[in-house]
C-alpha cells in the first residue's frame, strides 16, 4: 500500500503542485506528519497542520485555487469523524434560538480591534462592489449605494437590517437617503460600535435574534447574515420577513451561495471560523420562498469577493502587529488560511455572491434592476 506521503504528492501533481517547488502554487513541508494528517482529515487536517506550522506556501491563495480547481477533496475518502459531523449538521438544527447567539459570538465577538484593522473605514464585513475602483473603502461604499438603489430607498422609509454588524449600512442609508432604521444583531461587541456609529441618526440598534423582531417595515435588508441562518431555518427566516414586511415592500438578501445543495459545512471552517453555518444553493433559497415571495432581480458578483478577501488579508497582515497578545502566531496562520482559502473558492467560482431583490406575489409595477 502506498504511503500517505506518496498519495498526497500524487494528488498534488493532479493540481500541478509540487512539494519543495519554487512556483507560487508549490508548498514546502516542515513536518512529515502533515501527509498522514491531510490524508486522514482532508481539509480539516490540511488547515490544522498549516496552523501548527507543518507546511507553508509562498502564495497560499494560488495553492488553494489549484487544489479547488482539481477537486482534490472529492478524491480522498472522508474519515468517520468527518462523516459523522456531516450527518449531524444535516439532521440537527444547529442554528436554533439557543445556539445561534453562541455561534455568532464565536466569530463576530472575538474582538473589534481585529475587524478595525482588517476592514474598511465603515467596518463592512461582506463583499465589496469593485466596479471601476481599486479601493476597498470605495468598493464597500459602492456596494452600500447599490443596495440602496436596488431597494429604491426614499426619505422616511423604515428599514430593517437583519444582522446589521457594526452599523455601517444603516449609517450610510440614513445619511444619504434619509431612512429610519432598525438593526438587529445578537453580538454585543457589534451593538456597542453600531450604537456609537448611528448615535445622531434616526436609527435604533437591538441586540437580539432576528426571530424576535417586531414591527412593520417598508424595506428589509440582510447583508451577509443568511449564511448563518442554517438550512433548517431557511423557511422560518422568510416567514419572519413576511411577517415584518409591509404590503408593497421589498427585501434585498446579499449572501454567499454554492453551486449545489449543501447541508454540511466545511469541517475546518465549521470548527474554527463559522460554527454551524451553511452555504445555500439557488434551489434551496427558491424552495424556501416558494409561495410567499418572487425574485425581481438576481445579481451574481462572486469574483468581487476574491478582491475583497485579498484586500482584507493585506490589511490584516499589515496591521497584525498592532493587535493585542490574544492574537498569537497560530491565530495569524488560522486567519490567513481562512481569508486566502475563501478567496480561492471565489476565484475558482466554487462560491458565489448573490444579491436577490424580492417582493411578495402581489400586483406591482415592473421592477427595473440597477447595477
Amino acid at each position: 500500500m502506498a504511503s500517505a506521503e506518496r498519495i498526497i504528492k500524487d494528488l498534488l501533481k493532479e493540481a500541478n503542485v509540487k512539494v519543495g517547488g519554487k512556483r507560487p502554487q508549490d508548498l514546502v513541508v516542515h513536518d512529515k506528519r502533515f501527509y498522514r494528517r491531510a490524508l486522514r482529515d482532508q481539509v480539516l487536517g490540511v488547515g490544522e497542520s498549516y496552523m501548527d506550522g507543518w507546511w507553508d506556501a509562498k502564495h497560499l491563495d494560488v495553492l488553494m485555487s489549484r487544489i479547488i480547481a482539481a477537486d482534490l477533496g472529492s478524491k480522498v475518502k472522508a474519515s468517520p469523524k468527518i462523516l459523522l459531523a456531516g450527518a449531524s449538521a444535516k439532521l440537527l438544527n444547529k442554528q436554533n434560538l439557543k445556539r445561534a447567539a453562541k455561534n455568532a459570538q464565536h466569530h463576530y465577538g472575538m474582538g473589534n480591534d481585529l475587524y478595525e484593522v482588517m476592514l474598511d473605514k465603515r467596518m463592512i464585513y461582506s463583499c465589496g462592489y469593485w466596479k471601476g475602483t481599486r479601493s476597498l473603502d470605495k468598493a464597500q461604499e459602492q456596494k452600500l449605494d447599490l443596495i440602496c438603489r436596488k431597494l429604491e430607498l426614499d426619505k422616511g422609509m423604515k428599514v430593517l437590517d437583519i444582522g446589521c454588524g457594526w452599523g455601517g449600512f444603516l449609517e450610510y442609508a440614513a445619511k444619504k437617503y434619509g431612512i429610519r432604521g432598525v438593526g438587529v444583531t445578537p453580538v454585543g461587541e457589534q451593538v456597542e460600535v453600531a450604537k456609537k456609529r448611528v448615535k445622531n441618526l434616526n436609527v435604533k440598534i437591538i441586540q437580539d435574534d432576528y426571530r424576535n423582531v417586531t414591527g412593520k417595515y417598508d424595506r428589509i435588508v440582510s447583508i451577509g447574515s443568511f449564511e448563518h441562518i442554517g438550512h433548517k431555518n431557511h423557511k422560518k427566516f422568510f416567514e419572519v420577513c413576511d411577517r415584518l414586511l409591509k404590503p408593497g415592500g421589498m427585501m434585498l438578501h446579499h449572501f454567499i451561495g454554492g453551486n449545489t445543495d449543501s447541508f454540511k459545512p466545511d469541517p475546518w471552517i465549521n470548527k474554527y471560523i463559522f460554527p454551524n453555518g451553511s452555504i445555500p444553493s439557488l434551489k434551496q433559497v427558491s424552495k424556501a420562498i416558494e409561495g410567499k415571495f418572487l425574485i425581481e432581480d438576481l445579481h451574481n458578483f462572486g469574483p468581487d469577493y476574491d478582491k475583497t478577501l485579498m484586500a482584507w488579508h493585506k490589511n490584516f497582515s499589515k496591521g497584525y502587529k498592532k493587535l493585542n497578545q490574544n492574537y498569537d502566531e497560530r491565530f495569524y496562520r488560522m486567519w490567513s488560511f481562512y481569508l486566502l482559502m475563501c478567496a480561492a473558492g471565489f476565484r475558482q467560482r466554487d462560491l458565489q455572491l448573490w444579491q436577490f431583490v424580492m417582493r411578495r406575489i402581489e400586483p406591482a409595477e415592473t421592477y427595473r434592476g440597477v447595477r
